[in-house]
C-alpha cells in the first residue's frame, strides 16, 4: 500500500446530519477524469478545507456539488439531488465561484433590493448589518469599489442567505493579506453558528489552517485525504533531527523529508518505531507540510536533504 493509498482512507463514515454525502464520486470531460473515485461526507458544523494544485479536481468538484456539473456515483447535497432538485438546493446553499462578480454599474443598496427580490431567504437587513462591519457604502458603485471591498460585498449579500451550506472556490484569489484576513473574519464571526457548514477551496493553505475543523485534498483527481485537524495532529508524526541520522530517518520511510529550522525533519503516517523516535525532537507538523507530502510530483521523492 502507497502512503496515497493510505491517506485516502476517509475518517468520516456517513452520518445522519450529513450536508454533503458522496460515495465513489467521478466526473468526466470526454476522455479525462476531472474527479475520480471520491467518498468523503460533510456534517453540520464543520469548515473544511478543499486543498489541491491547479488542475486538481476542485472546481469540477464544487461544480458537482451545486448541480453544474454531472458526476458519475452518489451525491447528496442538504439531502437532495443536485440536479433534478437544483431550485430547492439553491435555496439553502451559498456558492460563490472563483469567477464570480458583481454588475459594475449597479450600487450596492440596489443589489441588496435585487437579492430580496430573487431570493426568498434572503435577509435586507441583514445584508446591511454585515455590510456595516465593512468600509463599503451603501450608496457606492460596484465600479468604484476595489477588489477587496467587492469581495467583502459580495460575501456580505450571499451571507445574508438563510442557509446550511456555503461553497466558497478561491474566495480571496488576488487580494492582499489585509483584504483576505477581512474577508475570513467575517465569514467566521457572522456565518459559522456550529450548525451551518463551509466548504472552501483556497491555495493560501497556511492562513486558512487556523479556521478549519476538517481537510479534503484532492490530487490528480483522487482524494488523498479526509481528516479531521484534530486527527491529523494525532494521526501524522513530525521528527525535528540531526542531519547526521539523516540515513537513519529514510530507512524508516517517512512521508517526507524537509528543512525546519535549525535542521531537517520527517514526516510520518502514524507513530514511527521507539528507536526512530529517539533519534528526532517531536514537532507538529503543519497543513502545508502534509499537503506537500501528499501531493508532491514523483521527482521530488528522489530529492534527498
Amino acid at each position: 500500500m502507497t502512503h496515497n493509498d493510505k491517506a485516502s482512507t476517509t475518517m468520516a463514515q456517513p452520518q445522519t446530519d450529513a450536508l454533503i454525502s458522496a460515495q465513489h464520486l467521478s466526473v468526466r470531460y470526454g476522455r479525462k477524469t476531472a474527479v475520480d473515485d471520491v467518498s468523503f461526507t460533510i456534517p453540520k458544523g464543520r469548515v473544511v478545507g478543499l486543498l489541491g494544485h491547479n488542475g486538481a479536481g476542485k472546481t469540477t468538484l464544487m461544480k458537482a456539488l451545486v448541480g453544474l456539473a454531472r458526476p458519475e456515483g452518489s451525491l447528496s447535497v442538504l439531502g437532495l439531488h443536485p440536479q433534478r432538485e437544483r431550485v430547492a438546493l439553491l435555496q439553502g446553499t451559498c456558492y460563490i465561484p472563483d469567477v464570480a462578480i458583481l454588475p459594475r454599474w449597479a450600487r450596492v443598496d440596489e443589489l441588496i433590493t435585487l437579492m430580496a427580490q430573487l431570493h426568498p431567504r434572503f435577509s435586507a437587513e441583514r445584508a446591511r448589518q454585515l455590510l456595516a462591519r465593512t468600509s463599503v457604502g451603501l450608496h457606492d458603485k460596484v465600479k468604484s469599489l476595489s477588489k477587496g471591498m467587492v469581495v467583502q460585498a459580495h460575501l456580505a449579500l450571499v451571507a445574508s442567505i438563510d442557509a446550511k451550506l456555503m461553497i466558497l472556490d478561491e474566495p480571496t484569489l488576488g487580494l492582499d493579506v489585509l483584504s483576505r484576513k477581512a474577508f475570513y473574519e467575517m465569514l467566521i464571526d457572522e456565518w459559522c453558528d456550529g450548525e451551518r457548514s463551509v466548504l472552501v477551496s483556497t491555495h493560501q493553505v497556511e492562513e486558512v489552517e487556523s479556521l478549519l475543523s476538517d481537510v479534503l485534498m484532492l490530487n490528480e483527481g483522487k482524494l488523498v485525504l479526509s481528516i479531521s485537524l484534530e486527527e491529523m495532529d494525532r494521526r501524522f508524526v513530525a521528527l525535528s533531527h540531526d542531519p547526521a541520522v539523516a540515513e537513519q530517518m529514510a530507512a524508516a520511510h517517512p512521508l517526507l523529508k524537509y528543512r525546519v529550522q535549525g535542521g531537517v525533519a520527517a514526516l510520518f503516517d502514524g507513530e514511527p518505531p521507539a528507536a526512530v523516535q529517539a533519534l528526532g525532537r517531536r514537532v507538529r507538523p503543519s497543513l502545508v507540510d502534509l499537503f506537500v507530502a501528499l501531493t508532491r510530483k514523483p521527482e521530488l521523492d528522489r530529492q534527498h536533504f
